[in-house]
């Protein structure tokens, strides 16, 4: 039972990582691709966007973390 434990913390680790709304941010976006394009429209631009969206948001958490330390 401890190996299938630790393969559910290795996927866990692996997809989530260190960023928890990276993984949600993607998960919202597959999400959002599917339902764009089951409605027979084209979803293709849809990834491109979230991952441009995603790691500016994300870079500016890391700057304004890296800020806040730095006037400690």
């Amino acid at each position: 039972m401890r190996w299938v434990s630790a393969f559910l913390r290795f996927w866990y680790d692996f997809i989530v990582g260190d960023d928890w709304l990276i993984a949600a941010g993607i998960v919202a976006a597959i999400a959002i691709t599917a339902l764009i394009a089951h409605h027979g429209l084209e979803a293709w631009w849809v990834m491109p966007v979230a991952v441009i969206a995603l790691l500016a948001g994300s870079l500016r958490r890391a700057l304004r973390k890296a800020s806040a330390e730095a006037r400690q």
